[in-house]
């Protein structure tokens, strides 16, 4: 699409070179004939118009002196638009330098804070990055002084470049890397603790609820032993208490421990 473009607007540059050129030459012959024409050096152009019945004229001097003075008008808009034409191709050729500059620049930049360039002065580090510049296989078709500004502009930004290198990213990625799994780690170990603490909570309930069931059994089972204690001391009396006056076959018995 970009050589399609491309191919486009260099065509429409030569239209509208061809199309100058042809206007210039029309308007020159035009007034150099009506000129002549004037002066009875040559014809005027003949053409036989009327309107409706009436009578036939020759409108030949009339049409030669319109389309003179309009290819006239139409050569006072040239200036205008040769300046038009040549802001255009300035702006497009800005915007190509433009874009060359930024592509060097990036390129300079990106070998700059891998640690290539190990020269300290100005001057050298910018003859340093020309050097690379001018020995890379992708920049080869452009100007020197576009790569001399790219090398100027990636000297100017080489404190940014020492300051953000490949290896200092690099180390600042690994240790951000180290610390989200050491956060992924600590949060699968605290979704464990809360796994087991719901467990426990859990298990804790059930046990409550069991002894609570085992002390409402125990409770009665005091209660009916306490009712049976009465009629057991009641059926423990003697028959025979009237052979043995005297002593009491009676058991005092006394209440049962609770269980605990």
């Amino acid at each position: 699409m970009t050589a399609l473009h491309n191919i486009t607007l260099q065509f429409q540059n030569v239209f509208l070179r061809l199309t100058f050129f042809l206007i210039c030459a029309a308007a020159l012959f035009s007034v150099t004939a009506t000129i002549l024409s004037a002066l009875g050096v040559l014809p005027w152009l003949s053409i036989q118009a009327g309107i409706g019945e009436g009578a036939i004229i020759d409108a030949g001097m009339y049409v030669q002196i319109g389309l003179t003075a309009l290819i006239l008008m139409l050569a006072f808009y040239l200036p205008a638009n040769a300046r038009m034409m040549a802001l255009e191709n300035a702006h497009r050729k800005f915007a190509l330098n433009m874009h060359d500059i930024s592509a060097a620049y990036q390129m300079a930049h990106a070998a700059d804070r891998g640690g290539l360039f190990m020269m300290s002065s100005e001057f050298d580090a910018v003859k340093e990055r020309m050097a690379f510049l001018r020995q890379h296989p992708d920049l080869q078709s452009l100007e020197p002084e576009i790569l001399e500004l790219a090398a100027q502009m990636s000297q100017i930004s080489h404190e940014l470049a020492e300051t953000y290198g490949d290896t200092k990213v690099s180390r600042a990625r690994m240790f951000l890397q180290q610390r989200q799994e050491e956060i992924e780690q600590f949060q699968k170990r605290i979704e464990e603790a809360q796994t087991i603490q719901h467990e426990l909570r859990q298990w804790t309930h059930d046990i409550e609820m069991e002894e609570s069931i085992a002390r409402s059994q125990l409770a009665r089972l005091r209660d009916e032993l306490f009712e049976l204690l009465p009629e057991l001391s009641a059926q423990l009396q003697s028959p025979s208490e009237d052979r043995k006056p005297g002593r009491s076959s009676v058991i005092a018995m006394s209440p049962p421990r609770a269980a605990e």
